[in-house]
């Protein structure tokens, strides 16, 4: 999977539609993440001795064709790749957005 936990995301549709969060959790085997304070749902608990019922909201998770990557650098979106530099005589690969013919690193 090429988003990773601490990334920052933009939503690409759905009722969240253009906001921007953090990513939180990564689920690589169910294609899904979750990001922080968005697709918020609510779950409703029900009583239980001496225990109220209460509602509690949590987000939940995304799939992940529904977000992009933003660059923390410049602010820019795009589809994620990988490139491999060498330096010092060691490869190294590197993941970089893609947006209009250029290639700019993510980290």
């Amino acid at each position: 999977m090429k988003i990773k936990t601490g990334d920052n995301v933009r939503i690409l549709s759905g009722k969240d539609k253009g906001k921007q969060g953090k990513v939180l959790q990564v689920f690589p085997k169910l294609n899904r993440v979750v990001v922080d304070g968005l697709n918020m749902l609510t779950k409703h608990l029900r009583s239980q001795g001496d225990r109220p019922g209460q509602k509690i909201q949590f987000p939940a998770p995304l799939h992940v064709s529904n977000v992009q990557l933003v660059s923390s650098k410049s602010g820019t979106s795009g589809r994620v790749g990988y490139k491999i530099i060498e330096k010092d005589g060691k490869r190294s690969k590197i993941r970089v957005i893609r947006s209009k013919g250029q290639s700019e690193d993510i980290e």
